[in-house]
């Protein structure tokens, strides 16, 4: 098993590929923290991750909430692997966009990576480990009516490059995984409040189709495990060929 006994921690844990990943890292032997908003999405997770043999905890916190994040690692004595999957998405334009929610898209997906990264360097600097930020390709392109989202996400790619070179000689791998659109419970709720098509969007994919949660968490198992040695700072683009247009 390619992370038997691993500590991992994994934002975002409570649904759609946050949730993957946590069992994609159980089943091949990880013990898992899942944390996420709420406790009960948090609690399901848990349970899958035990059911495939490994151990689980939980902890429903903000991750941009400086002290809470903080408190959540004065808790932790070793930690191997960070998966920073916590994200929300904006539905619009520049202009369209209100203030109140571009700060709300930065805060989760820009600071809440920033406060998870800063906190567990420490312990990651001990067991040598990974982090992987889930991004996306919409941080490596533009996409119609998601400036805020877009923007986070650049950002967050950014910050991969520049901690990975900050740390490459501390041991510490850092790594962005780059997910196309993905079948997961915000896309159902994008077709059926913001009357988005699912049709239009398996056609962005030249494979014709929306990626699995499944397939995002193969991604980001390849960066946390032994398999990725030789690689940090880079970006792996998993997006049914949106980006090779």
């Amino acid at each position: 098993m390619r992370l038997e006994g691993r500590s991992t921690l994994i934002t975002g844990a409570g649904s759609g590929i946050g949730r993957a990943i946590a069992e994609r890292f159980a089943a091949e032997g990880a013990s898992v923290l899942a944390v996420g908003r709420t406790q009960s999405t948090l609690d399901a997770t848990a349970e899958a991750v035990r059911a495939a043999g490994a151990q689980a905890s939980t902890a429903a916190l903000d991750v941009a909430d400086a002290d809470a994040v903080a408190a959540l690692f004065e808790g932790l004595s070793e930690l191997d692997v960070l998966v920073n999957g916590a994200g929300i998405v904006s539905t619009d334009t520049v202009p369209n966009t209100p203030v109140e929610r571009w700060d709300a898209v930065f805060d989760t997906n820009v600071r809440g990576t920033f406060l998870m990264c800063k906190h567990a360097l420490p312990l990651l600097r001990a067991s040598r480990g990974a982090i992987v930020n889930v991004a996306s390709v919409a941080g490596m392109v533009g996409v119609p009516n998601r400036a805020a989202y877009c923007a986070s996400k650049g950002a967050v790619i950014a910050l991969t490059r520049a901690m990975a070179i900050d740390h490459v000689r501390e041991g510490v791998r850092v790594n962005a995984l780059c997910p196309g659109t993905t079948q997961t419970p915000w896309i159902e709720r994008l077709v059926a409040e913001q009357g988005e098509r699912i049709e239009d969007l398996e056609a962005r994919q030249p494979l014709g189709r929306l990626g699995t949660a499944e397939e995002m968490a193969d991604g980001a198992l390849y960066l946390a495990s032994a398999e990725s040695t030789f690689v940090t700072g880079t970006q792996l683009v998993v997006d049914g060929g949106m980006t090779a247009r």
